[in-house]
């Protein structure tokens, strides 16, 4: 907990960008490399100083202690990115996500992922049933654009069956990268626009965005704000804080104008940006200032704002008690 606010943080990864996991494919070596600048470029100062090495595999045991021991997080959720082009076990190995869930199980849970392009839609629908039924995901996390092709997350052939699958599994929470292109992939393929169609046949299915879509602001703006069952991740926003705080200053305001605080979910993509711990404090410093207030008629943000970003929304998506959790974690205290 951060100044007595319960954090849950939607997105870490136990990621592998190792030379031994990439693959033999042209681009592979540049588009790993891509992703280290992305992740270097985004991070707070005192994570660049070369006193941590990005490039590796990560343990459980060493994002656990970037993420909770050195950071005032409560829970998180270790995601998949099943991104097969680049990388031999993908860029963050489901085993990997699994582990960690299964080794502190009181405060990590599983976020499994899949790929009908990678061995085809059957091959998919049978991941899906190891992941939750045996590795017990408790979410799927989808990447829909890839160098190889990509798919339409409104895809009646193709996508519908894994939304199908899912909600025949228990699972009514599914995520999707959107915008913040890796490597050489076409930007066009990451647009939030194929979510609208599902989100309206799939009622009972949260569709958890990632990243605000950039650059597609506007069209995530837009609908998150009028589909019900739309929500944000803000993979990685909040880490910009003490790096470009009028962006963020910007950003959230519109956020909490336009969608609502009630359907933003704070996530630090660790162990890429480096550990929570700088953002969260930074994040918890934030105030909109008077002349976008006054300007742009942005709400200011309260402290009961940040605690359903930071951790309120996502439980509730999760269906934690949190009040039970903080009692868990805390001895009863």
């Amino acid at each position: 907990m951060i100044d007595g606010l319960f954090v849950f943080d939607n997105a870490i990864h136990a990621y592998d960008v190792t030379d031994a996991n990439l693959t033999d494919a042209p681009d592979a070596r540049f588009s790993r490399d891509h992703l280290l600048a992305l992740g270097a470029g985004s991070r707070w100062a005192g994570w660049n100083t070369g006193a941590i090495d990005f490039e590796r595999r990560w343990t459980p045991e060493e994002l656990y202690e970037l993420v909770f021991v050195d950071a005032p997080t409560d829970m998180a959720m270790a995601q998949v990115v099943p991104m097969f082009d680049w990388y031999r076990d993908l860029y963050a190995p489901v085993e990997t996500q699994a582990a960690m869930a299964r080794q502190y199980p009181d405060r990590v849970l599983f976020c499994g992922g899949v790929d009908p392009l990678w061995k085809g839609l059957d091959d998919a629908l049978a991941q899906l049933d190891y992941q939750v039924k045996e590795l017990g995901a408790r979410s799927i996390k989808f990447y829909n654009g890839h160098v190889q092709g990509s798919w339409a997350c409104d895809d009646r052939e193709l996508a519908y069956p894994l939304y199908e699958r899912c909600l025949e599994l228990g699972i009514d929470v599914v995520q999707f990268h959107k915008g913040v292109p890796f490597g050489l992939v076409d930007v066009e393929a990451l647009s939030p626009n194929d979510i609208q169609r599902p989100a309206r046949d799939f009622p009972e299915l949260t569709f958890l965005v990632h990243h605000l879509a950039l650059p597609y602001f506007e069209e995530m703006v837009w609908i998150a704000g009028r589909f019900p069952n739309v929500h944000i991740s803000l993979g990685a926003i909040t880490n910009f804080t003490p790096i470009a705080p009028r962006w963020v200053q910007e950003v959230f305001g519109r956020l909490l104008r336009d969608v609502g605080a009630d359907k933003l979910c704070y996530a630090s993509d660790a162990a890429l940006s480096g550990g929570p711990g700088p953002y969260l404090e930074a994040f918890m410093a934030l105030e909109i200032p008077d002349d976008l207030r006054d300007g742009y008629g942005y709400p200011q943000i309260t402290r009961e704002d940040k605690a359903r970003i930071l951790g309120l929304n996502f439980a509730r998506l999760m269906g934690v008690d949190v009040e039970a959790k903080r009692r868990e974690l805390t001895g009863g205290a």
